[in-house]
């Protein structure tokens, strides 16, 4: 999971994050600058709050909507599935991320994973928060010692295999 891509499959397809929250901000910011504008206690700033509300909701509604239609969909076409377990909260404590691991909704995502894949049958595993999936050769197995994070892109150097930092876990 991931920032650019929510999800990235085994076969190497990479499903886009929607972004729901970045795409209504542009509605959230008007309806919230309406409601700073309405004198307190006023009816006309209960009828701006309902509003404001009202496309949260939305937007909530369509993240939900997103990550059950793709935990469906993952569960039915694979007989395990594994995650990372990354800790959200300690990642949104950097002020520049904080919006977008929030919007993209993690945490909802893989519950709704586990009590699917329970369902079904189907195995879920969750790897180690500190297991260096983005740094491990997916064919021979071969960890490379230190990486920097602007690195995008890495060439095993035991098999030569190119790769990309984000699908190198399958």
């Amino acid at each position: 999971m991931g920032l650019t891509h929510f999800a990235i499959k085994s076969d190497g397809n990479k499903i886009a994050n929607p972004r729901h929250l970045i795409n209504a901000s542009h509605n959230l910011r008007r309806k919230q600058k309406a409601l700073s504008r309405k004198k307190k206690g006023s009816a006309n700033r209960c009828k701006a709050r309902i509003q404001l509300a009202a496309v949260h909701e939305r937007v909530a509604n369509a993240r939900a909507d997103f990550q059950h239609k793709l935990s469906r969909a993952i569960v039915d076409e694979n007989q395990a599935v594994i995650v990372e377990t990354l800790k959200a909260a300690n990642m949104m404590k950097n002020h520049r991320l904080a919006r977008s691991i929030g919007d993209a909704g993690w945490a909802g995502f893989i519950t709704k994973l586990e009590y699917k894949a329970a369902e079904t049958g189907v195995h879920l595993v969750k790897l180690d928060q500190w297991f260096a999936s983005s740094k491990t050769c997916h064919c021979c197995g071969h960890k490379m010692p230190e990486m920097p994070l602007h690195k995008r892109l890495w060439q095993c150097p035991a098999c030569h295999t190119e790769h990309d930092r984000i699908s190198t876990l399958r």
